[in-house]
């Protein structure tokens, strides 16, 4: 799967000699292997070279931007302080792509490829970085992080809370993150004193650091510029600073999925040693994921089922037969083990757990997947999100995404990472419509509309995917065509020319990074329309809560007036609530009889 694309985007895995050096007209001109050539062959460095990068470019972008002091809460003060995150993306990323489109042109191309490794991983980290940036700047005044001490932020604080003062956590939801964050409170922020301060840390920290895993995790299968094509978008896409870690494990599981099918593929090759270390890490890896957040595996679990019988080699033998169950028992067994306490919850209290919270999502037409309206909707209601397209409601950008798709299955079917992506789709699809058809008579919403995200997450790779093969193809072709009638002109789709092609396209998805990292960041703003319920309520939540001293933050609207909501020292989140037996509606305006079924409180 290493050579789904080439070491430089647009050339053949084989070209090592092109890949050494050539001239500035693109001819192969070899050189003695130097101290360069030495470190760079070595496997672990550059590997290890693009995750340091992409994680410092990340961090350390979001801890740059903290530095920027507008007033947040104002839509001017807004204004600056993103054209400020900016600033700050240009001054530092522009000298990357002149030093990535130099090396394009005039550089050797070994030295290129080096280069567009570390651009690519860098790029990956920026666009996070952008988000979270953005973040700081609408948090700047405030410890408080956003939602403040209600909501979902309210809920992790009460966990955390909880564990801090040695109480177990009774109901089902992943104990990792509110593990992290009461020893990260404990540690920096004088324990449940400073829980809240903690969760800003943590919600700015994770959020810059879903595009270094999402690129890292798509490395495992894919070249450079491939794995930046996937995870810059869908990291801007899907991150949600408020809750980043349960995206980012979204982003992470379905390349470790499809490094997992990849090796049931190959059991054959596979000693018994290695299935044995191969399936302890990857068992490894799904436990830890389960605990950090786990909605994720029950929609990618029938499609993946299906997979995994189809790609086990009963046909191959004894040998992978055998090598085929030792590597997925291990698996099974080292996930099973480390997930074991959130397994038991779930298996205790699962099948009495109801989801009735119906907000805009629950609302809009049920095929619609390319998009997402969260219960923080604004003016938004079902009538005018999502937005008619031109044909049969459908836009431009989904007509084209689904011509990528097309293209994708059509040429990669016996791709591993093809079938990944369209087996999750299709068993995720069908969970979504069977939960959806099911919501009046069940009055429960069962979180259906959360396979949004990761039904378009797979259209997403698939038409990468789509794109990367049909250029594969058609530059395969049109060489070999080339070399029978006309060598000369081949000869001109050199090596040099496909860098050249892939360092613009790099700068094209930088560009896109920074402005999609903005758009991102923007929605989150604190809210300046009075009375609307969008994306910057957190924000301006957080705000609006007391300092320890009692005071407002620096930037509230009620600085002066003392009017800020005093602290609950006391949160936790496992208050018994009965369950009323029917949907919780919100968004509703007022139509809440019409939309619901029922009066308001009914």
């Amino acid at each position: 799967m290493t050579d789904l694309a080439p070491n430089i985007v647009g050339a053949p895995s084989s070209t090592s000699d092109d890949a050494r050096g050539a001239s500035s007209d693109g001819t192969s001109t070899k050189r003695p292997g130097g101290r360069f050539d030495r470190w760079t062959e070595k496997r672990w460095l550059l590997p290890l070279g693009e995750g340091v990068v992409s994680v410092v470019v990340a961090l350390g972008f979001m801890l740059l931007c903290t530095r920027i002091d507008v007033n947040p809460v104002t839509r001017v003060g807004q204004v600056s302080g993103l054209a400020a995150v900016q600033q700050y993306v240009a001054l530092l990323g522009i000298p990357v792509l002149a030093v990535l489109l130099f090396l394009a042109y005039r550089g050797t191309l070994r030295y290129y490829q080096v280069a567009q490794r570390l651009a690519c991983a860098a790029l990956a980290g920026l666009a996070t970085g952008v988000v979270a940036g953005g973040i700081a700047v609408a948090l700047n005044g405030t410890p408080w992080g956003l939602g403040g001490q209600e909501g979902d932020p309210g809920n992790l604080m009460g966990m955390a809370n909880d564990m801090m003062r040695h109480k177990g956590l009774p109901g089902v939801y992943p104990p990792l993150f509110p593990a992290l964050l009461a020893l990260w409170a404990k540690v920096f922020h004088n324990g449940v004193l400073g829980v809240g301060h903690a969760l800003k840390d943590l919600q700015l920290i994770l959020s810059a650091l879903v595009g270094p895993m999402a690129y890292l995790s798509w490395r495992m299968l894919l070249r450079p510029f491939w794995a930046m094509a996937i995870a810059v978008p869908a990291s801007i896409v899907f991150l949600d600073p408020i809750r980043p870690y349960s995206h980012g494990s979204m982003l992470v599981l379905l390349p470790l999925l499809a490094a997992c099918f990849r090796e049931i593929r190959r059991a054959d090759e596979l000693s018994t040693r290695s299935a044995v270390l191969r399936g302890i890490g990857f068992g490894a890896a799904f436990g830890v994921m389960f605990l950090w957040y786990s909605g994720w595996y029950l929609w990618a679990a029938p499609g993946s089922f299906i997979l995994v019988l189809m790609l086990f080699p009963w046909r191959r033998g004894r040998v992978a037969i055998k090598r085929a169950v030792l590597f997925l028992g291990t698996i099974l067994i080292t996930a099973a083990v480390i997930g074991a306490p959130l397994v038991y919850q779930l298996v205790r209290l699962g099948a009495t757990t109801k989801d009735r919270y119906a907000y805009l999502n629950t609302y809009i037409d049920p095929a619609y997947v390319l998009g997402w309206a969260s219960d923080r909707a604004g003016n938004l209601n079902y009538q005018n999100f999502p937005v008619s397209g031109e044909l049969a409601g459908q836009t431009g950008f989904s007509v084209l995404l689904l011509l990528g798709v097309g293209i994708g299955v059509g040429l990669g079917l016996r791709n591993v990472v093809v079938r990944t992506a369209g087996f999750v789709l299709a068993g995720a699809w069908l969970l979504r419509f069977w939960f959806a058809s099911h919501m009046e008579q069940n009055q429960a919403v069962q979180l259906y509309p959360r396979t949004t995200w990761i039904i378009y997450y797979c259209l997403i790779i698939l038409a990468v995917l789509g794109v990367m093969l049909t250029y594969e193809r058609a530059f395969g072709w049109i060489r070999g065509t080339l070399k029978e009638v006309a060598p000369a002109r081949a000869a001109r789709i050199s090596p040099r020319a496909m860098s050249q092609l892939a360092a613009g396209l790099i700068c094209a998805i930088a560009l896109f990074a920074t402005m999609g990292g903005s758009w991102s960041a923007n929605r989150y703003m604190p809210s300046t329309t009075p009375g609307v319920e969008d994306m910057g309520l957190d924000a301006l939540r957080a705000h609006l809560q007391q300092l320890d001293n009692g005071q407002c933050p620096k930037y509230s609207p009620n600085k002066g007036k003392q009017a800020c909501k005093p602290i609950n020292r006391k949160l936790s989140e496992y208050t018994f609530v009965p369950d009323q037996n029917h949907l919780w509606c919100a968004n509703t305006g007022g139509n809440h009889d019409l939309i619901c079924g029922r009066p308001p409180g009914n």
